[in-house]
């Protein structure tokens, strides 16, 4: 079995921002030269967070909203009163979404629904430089 591995880095916004990362993940998909396996993408950090969805402003803006309804960037969390930050509920939702997600290869291309694209959010409170990771294991 092969194993490829790249990171890419990227600037966000912070407060939710939405990037659409789909396309340096199929490059690295394409540079792995693995035609059937599975494509791991991970990013590097606890106030992130790596999934997919269908990449247009309703359903990003439909997405941030059930991320304020669960956990809300203005009340009170115990990690703010712990280290004198305000970013508790980007932890929270970091947790709640995850950092990492795993996607099929086929064909040397990751299988994707029609709609689907992979998305780094950045939950932080303030502007981040992210890194994100993408391994890629099979033959």
């Amino acid at each position: 079995m092969a194993v490829f591995q790249k990171s890419f880095r990227l600037s966000t916004r912070g407060n939710c921002d939405v990037v659409n990362i789909s396309d340096p993940v199929t490059r690295a998909v394409t540079e792995s030269g693995i035609r059937c396996g599975i494509a791991n993408v991970s990013g590097r950090g606890s106030t992130l967070g790596i999934t997919t969805l269908e990449y247009e402003s309703g359903c990003v803006k439909d997405f941030q909203r059930a991320l304020d309804l669960i956990a809300p960037p203005n009340s009170d969390y115990a990690h703010n009163a712990r280290w004198g930050d305000n970013n508790g509920y980007s932890h929270l939702r970091s947790a709640l979404v995850g950092t990492a997600k795993s996607f099929p290869v086929r064909e040397g291309r990751l299988a994707l629904g029609t709609w689907q694209q992979i998305v780094l959010c950045d939950f932080d409170d303030s502007p981040r430089d992210r890194e994100v990771t993408v391994t890629v294991a099979g033959e």
